[in-house]
């Protein structure tokens, strides 16, 4: 029989000045990591330039990073649930101070992929660890705030991976901007051990719980099902083209240079920043007039089909505003990740969180991969720039298609059923 932690919601409530210090000290990670998984769509000039790398390896080096993120999800959401968000994410952290020396020392293409590894395993704690904390520190509406607050912090160190990074690249290069981060990673860590409370030990007492022990209940889970689907398609790819392919789009399709690229990506992600504060600023209203979050994702999500549709029709025509169009329009969907953490036992947060965070990061993984592969293939038979990246472009938005109306199959059967 295997147990989970006892939780009493409300026990746990932080006050305010303690909940802004704990939020700030959360963030400044997470703002990190943000930057760190944000930064090969910048550097992929540079990285290509100098290691000769094919769209494929852009692809695979971009995804290497989520794919040690996904390794750990799932030991992590058991270790938050019984050790505490303080504890883990200080532990995963100087993991991902090693990621970012070893990409620095990196002397082939094999070796920073060793590392992107590395750092993503490294980071994977960054905002599982402040959203289990918040499950049981805040109160539900509040929770959807922090949540997206949360992701307005990432998206403001995606931002300072676009035109800061490209002013420092003449002084420090990529090598030395890697270290750099490993000493940002580390004085973020000081300031979590200083500010984050410790796991109140009565809440890691264990009860027997068999329903909702392990991960099974939460893979079963009807609401963990209906939001799988766009988690991996959806929001994985919203976040494989944020940090990747919009960025080659802007150069071989639009005909942007890097340094106009990277002038485009740093608008989209100040959208997407302005984008999770108007969602932080207005969820706590939604949630007491109980709209919920698959209410506004069946909505919200079609119009990122449109945008996509803009794009593939456009084709060199297509800059960054639209690209900054779809990606806006998808953020309806990042309303699933702290709506299925509500939906699962407080005691079970930690699981629940790093089980959907899995299939997000899966997708990611995926998606960035799938796109390069693409591009290849189609370049394979002969296709132009422009046809090469309108074709993968297209099966990425077929895909996403498929997956919303996989979620609206499953959203029409809950508001059916009694009580839905």
């Amino acid at each position: 029989m295997t147990a989970v932690a006892k939780a009493s919601p409300g026990d746990d409530v932080l006050s305010p000045l303690v909940a802004v210090s704990v939020f700030l000290a959360f963030a400044l990670a997470y703002f990190l990591s943000a930057l760190i998984r944000a930064v090969t769509a910048t550097l992929s000039p540079v990285l290509s330039a100098e290691l000769s790398l094919q769209a494929s390896d852009l692809g695979l080096l971009a995804g290497g990073y989520f794919f040690g993120f996904a390794l750990t999800q799932l030991p992590l959401g058991s270790w938050l649930d019984r050790y505490g968000p303080r504890r883990v994410i200080l532990a995963f952290l100087g993991v991902a101070v090693l990621g970012c020396v070893a990409f620095a020392m990196a002397s082939s293409f094999t070796g920073l992929l060793a590392a992107r590894v590395l750092t993503g395993m490294g980071v994977s704690a960054c905002l599982m660890a402040p959203l289990t904390g918040y499950r049981r520190w805040l109160r539900p509406a509040t929770q959807m705030r922090a949540n997206s607050w949360m992701l307005m912090t990432g998206s403001l160190g995606m931002v300072a991976s676009t035109l800061p990074v490209q002013w420092l690249m003449p002084v420090l290069g990529w090598r030395g901007l890697f270290w750099l981060l490993a000493a940002l990673v580390l004085l973020s860590m000081l300031v979590l051990a200083a500010l984050v409370p410790r796991w109140r030990s009565e809440a890691a007492l264990l009860v027997a719980e068999p329903e909702s022990s392990g991960y099974g209940f939460i893979w079963r889970h009807p609401y963990f099902r209906q939001m799988a689907p766009i988690g991996f398609v959806n929001y994985g790819g919203m976040v494989a083209v944020q940090t990747l392919w919009a960025g080659p789009w802007m150069v071989q399709v639009a005909g942007y240079t890097p340094q106009r690229a990277a002038v485009g990506l740093f608008a989209i992600n100040l959208c997407m920043l302005l984008s999770f504060w108007l969602w932080g600023m207005v969820n706590p209203h939604l949630a007491r007039r109980g709209i919920r979050a698959e209410r506004l994702i069946a909505w919200g999500l079609p119009l990122s089909f449109i945008a996509l549709a803009a794009i593939v029709v456009l084709g060199p025509g297509a800059g960054w505003p639209l690209w900054a169009a779809f990606c806006v329009s998808s953020t309806f969907v990042s309303l699933s990740q702290p709506a299925v953490a509500l939906a699962m036992p407080a005691a079970a947060a930690g699981r629940a969180l790093s089980a959907y965070n899995l299939v997000i990061f899966a997708g990611v993984f995926l998606v960035q991969w799938a796109i390069g592969g693409l591009v290849d293939a189609f370049g394979l038979l002969g296709w132009d720039a422009l046809a090469r990246f309108r074709g993968a472009i297209t099966v990425f938005g077929l895909c996403c298609a498929a997956a919303y109306g996989v979620f609206l199959l499953g959203h029409w059967r809950q508001r059916a059923a009694p009580g839905g």
